[in-house]
């Protein structure tokens, strides 16, 4: 290779380096540890249709945040609050091909908070995932619970990891989708089950407590 060439591949290395970096930049918003000087206030929006948004969608997202809130014993308190000064809030959006849910940061009177965007139409992530669903309204269910787990733990501040063992694992790394989802869904008898087996792995409880587990020894100390 020549000097001349050697140059030219640099530069479109570099290129194509810094390209991904946006992209990857533009996916995978900054990520920290929401505002904990007391309970966090949440919101979620109703659904339009053309989001494919169903009542009982509603009673998904509580669920998961009452797992979360549950897997460290106390440092979260999750209470509902107003769309304009809940720091989390919640919204069922219309599909975009291949994308299940996304989170983006917020700032909310000086605080950090977070907006979780759930995308619920199943038929927009493929045919196996939408077949299934359609005979099946508990994998339609567990879809859309464990992409609001998913989401909600970006929101309280963890990102990807690339165990398929974890709420936080990212598609992105590979491993089989469908059975991501149902090995999930194999544990439910009924839609109540839910509400009762968090989908959480030790390694995602474990991380969100070292993100809080701060919190709760300050507010220890303050009693």
């Amino acid at each position: 290779m020549t000097q001349n060439n050697l140059l030219v591949f640099i530069a479109i290395l570099a290129t194509l380096t810094g390209y991904a970096a946006a992209i990857q930049a533009q996916r995978t918003p900054e990520i920290e540890a929401i505002d904990t000087d007391g309970p966090v206030t949440y919101f979620i929006a109703e659904g339009s249709k053309k989001s494919h948004y169903k009542q009982t969608d509603y009673e998904l997202a509580i669920w998961a945040l009452r797992a979360w809130e549950k897997s460290v014993d106390g440092a979260l308190q999750f209470i509902p609050g107003s769309e304009t000064t809940a720091l989390l809030r919640v919204y069922w959006v219309p599909a975009t091909s291949g994308q299940y849910g996304e989170m983006w940061p917020l700032s909310v009177d000086g605080k950090r908070g977070a907006g979780v965007f759930i995308r619920p139409n199943i038929d927009a992530l493929g045919d196996e995932l939408a077949q299934q669903a359609k005979v099946d309204p508990l994998f339609r269910d567990t879809i859309v619970y464990l992409t609001c787990l998913h989401e909600l733990g970006h929101a309280l501040g963890l990102s990807h990891t690339t165990d398929y063992a974890d709420i936080m694992y990212s598609f992105g790394f590979g491993g089989d989708i469908p059975a991501f989802f149902t090995r999930y869904r194999d544990q439910l008898k009924s839609r109540q089950d839910i509400k009762r087996i968090t989908g959480l792995s030790k390694s995602d409880i474990s991380r969100l407590r070292s993100l809080y587990s701060n919190s709760t020894e300050s507010k220890t100390d303050k009693n």
